[in-house]
């Protein structure tokens, strides 16, 4: 199989995805009073690729040839769109059983749709609702007390200074007093004390400014590699210029150009990925998170349920305990 995750092997990991259901609260104490920053912690890119809509638009962001190709071709285009643009099977819930605690959130709205119906969007539209998936995550949070997620939200394709009101207003209503508003990145213990277990991340900075509840934008290495050793080299170099200063990602996700696609119909991005996984791995379980200039903090990958990419991530975070 040379290294290849088997369909076997993918559901035993899917099935194995609640360990890590509360790995923050089952963290050793000693790591409570660090800031998260310098935690290690798993991520999903593109969160919310598990229900695009078969029938959507292509997102006008896309490459002029891409939309007349799905013009004077859908029924060949759109599966082959829908094969590149998924990067993730599970869904948030299970993304957050599995221990995912950064959520890469494209959101989007769908010209000429409802007037307040957000999407998330990957070249396509979800079929999801931005506020009935706020409000799922709410609901899962609720259950796990002692767990913190960080919701980077991103893209706003479309989106006018009045519906960036409306979203906002919708995080602050269902998140309410779960939110941590934007300062020092806190610790575990800071926050459980404060019942806050939500941080989000905004990259609109005029909003930022005026809601005291939103974070800056967290810089996310992107390698945009379709190898996976021309990745790991992007990864190491950007180590090499020393970590930000707060929250960051390092992105594990292998990209595709749209000439590749045209020349592999075919294949997917699913079948790109999972070859490369355990190489991947290999290279995460490397890692140290912490304060030093070649630390890291949050991973993200795509399809976070496949292999040992979330327990990989979260076991880095023993590296920070003293020998015993």
């Amino acid at each position: 199989m040379g290294g290849q995750v088997s369909a076997g092997g993918l559901a035993r990991s899917l099935r194995r995805g609640g360990e890590n259901a509360d790995w923050m609260s089952a963290l050793s104490p000693r790591l409570w009073d660090l800031p998260l920053h310098h935690l290690s912690i798993p991520g999903s890119h593109d969160t919310m690729t598990y229900c695009l809509d078969k029938r959507s638009p292509i997102s006008p962001a896309q490459p002029r040839l891409l939309q007349l190709l799905a013009k004077a071709a859908p029924c060949v285009t759109m599966p082959v769109v829908l094969k590149w643009s998924v990067t993730q099977t599970l869904d948030v819930t299970e993304q957050l059983d599995a221990g995912v605690r950064y959520m890469d959130l494209r959101i989007a709205h769908v010209l000429g749709g409802a007037e307040r119906n957000l999407h998330f969007v990957h070249t396509v539209y979800t079929t999801a609702l931005v506020e009935d998936t706020l409000t799922e995550i709410s609901e899962w949070l609720e259950k796990h007390p002692r767990e913190v997620v960080i919701l980077a939200c991103r893209n706003f394709e479309g989106m006018t200074q009045d519906l960036h009101e409306y979203l906002v207003t919708c995080i602050k209503n269902i998140f309410g007093d779960m939110l941590c508003p934007r300062g020092e990145v806190p610790t575990l213990r800071q926050l459980w004390s404060r019942e806050q277990q939500v941080l989000v991340s905004y990259e609109d900075e005029s909003c930022v400014g005026r809601h005291c509840e939103l974070w800056p934008g967290i810089p996310y290495w992107w390698g945009n590699k379709v190898k996976t050793e021309a990745l790991i080299r992007y990864l190491e170099s950007m180590k090499s210029r020393g970590r930000p200063g707060g929250l960051f990602v390092a992105g594990i996700n292998l990209t595709e150009s749209l000439a590749y696609i045209l020349a592999h119909p075919s294949q997917s991005l699913r079948g790109l990925t999972l070859p490369g996984l355990p190489r991947l791995c290999a290279w995460v379980r490397e890692q140290r998170p912490g304060p030093g200039p070649r630390c890291t903090c949050v991973i993200a990958g795509d399809f976070v349920g496949a292999g040992t990419f979330v327990g990989d991530v979260v076991g880095l975070n023993r590296k920070l305990l003293p020998p015993p």
